[in-house]
């Protein structure tokens, strides 16, 4: 451990963080120091251009659904406020549709499913809240006790240190010590899921399979048809992925690294400036990332041990202002990592293609609007998809965030 790297260690320790999330705070730190700057040029990838489709799968046997339901957990990332919507609580407990918020849906969602499986409480069910929106989600959940005790419906995400961008030190600000703190971004799910112990409770209990998305996408249920698949492929981590829209040029996207034949992830802040056309090209790079992501817990595992107990991801650096209310308190870099990323640390991982029903994300209040529009429906199973009708293509609205506030 550098020098530099210890008043870090420090302060993350005497916060109660795991020592998995500090590990995974290091390699971040590690790459800053080397000026790493996360930027994966245009010429070091190439366009995926075919991909297995979703849409082709059969369905399982009835009789071979409830042996893998047994051995799944579902996920969801449940960490985010609405604070860019105007909200100072858990955004998944945003009204969507009918008097029912995001969480209702997903509870909803599990407990279908359930039912489906012949009322046998699988799948596992888990949370991967925030320290800010612990206490309300578990307060919301108390209304569905037949997901089980909502404290151990959880687990909670880490966060990390800000750092000074003068002299990358970690930031001190006594008049709120909270802002010397930062989401690690949703990469974090792997460190969480370790240092929570939830990793080795789950294999413990035979759990193999995990299928994780965004508790703000309504559309990401678990397909029993892609759970086979996965299932039977043998591999070790799987993306779905959908066709790009102009809607979503700014967005992550699929690509392949020619080096290697690995898959990778490129976010926007990854980007370099000279390479934004090709970037928000659509037609080159096709697929982006939906963040329902399918994983093989024996393989994190063996991945986390061969590699000091964190995934490599790679390092995404923001620079912020460490109040972000004030744009003339001191400078920060904010580190933060991407959990699609790791598809490029799992030799054999793989992607797949779904419909655009499996993708219904709202980061705004112009995608919430949409959602509670008629172009959207609400399925008997509580999914959240577009309506047949509108082909597959959202609309596209765009209301003035400093005005269209909840």
């Amino acid at each position: 451990m550098s020098d530099r790297f210890l008043p870090f260690a420090e302060k993350m320790r005497a916060d109660g963080l795991s020592e998995a999330a500090v590990r995974a705070f290091e390699g971040n730190f590690r790459a800053l120091e080397r000026n790493e700057t996360g930027l994966i040029a245009e010429s070091d990838l190439a366009p995926v251009t075919q991909l297995p489709v979703a849409e082709t799968l059969p369905a399982p046997a009835e009789a071979d659904l409830l042996p893998l339901l047994q051995r799944t957990v579902v996920i969801k990332l449940n960490g985010g406020l609405g604070t860019g919507m105007g909200l100072e609580k858990a955004k998944s407990l945003l009204t969507v549709r009918e008097g029912l918020s995001f969480l209702d849906l997903i509870a909803k969602q599990i407990l279908h499913l359930r039912a489906e499986a012949g009322g046998s409480g699988v799948p596992v069910f888990l949370l991967m809240n925030s320290f800010s929106t612990s206490e309300d989600t578990r307060q919301a959940l108390s209304v569905y006790p037949g997901l089980g005790t909502p404290e151990d419906l959880e687990f909670i995400q880490n966060r990390v240190p800000k750092i000074n961008t003068a002299d990358l030190t970690p930031l001190a600000w006594p008049a709120n010590p909270e802002l010397e703190w930062c989401p690690p971004g949703h990469g974090d799910l792997y460190a969480s899921l370790a240092g929570s112990g939830w990793l080795d409770r789950l294999l413990e209990k035979g759990i193999l399979y995990v299928f994780v998305s965004n508790s703000d996408n309504l559309g990401a249920t678990l397909d029993p048809a892609l759970l086979a698949y996965f299932a039977e492929s043998g591999a070790p981590f799987l993306m779905e992925v959908t066709r790009r829209t102009g809607a979503d040029r700014k967005g992550g996207h699929l690509a392949m690294r020619p080096r290697d034949g690995r898959l990778i992830l490129r976010e926007s802040a990854q980007c370099p400036d000279e390479d934004q056309e090709s970037f928000q090209d659509i037609t080159r790079h096709r697929y982006f990332n939906t963040n329902n992501l399918w994983i093989r817990l024996d393989h994190l595992k063996r991945t986390l041990d061969d590699n000091a107990g964190l995934i490599p991801l790679p390092m995404i650096r923001n620079s912020k202002t460490a109040d972000p209310r004030d744009k003339k308190s001191p400078p920060v870099f904010q580190l933060e990592t991407a959990m699609g990323a790791a598809i490029e640390s799992f030799p054999g991982a793989g992607a797949i293609e779904v419909s655009r029903r499996r993708f219904a994300p709202v980061k705004t209040t112009s995608d919430l609007l949409v959602i509670r529009s008629n172009a959207c429906r609400l399925t008997p199973d509580f999914r959240l998809e577009l309506d047949p009708a509108r082909d597959g293509v959202p609309p596209e609205v765009d209301l003035d965030g400093a005005h269209y506030k909840l």
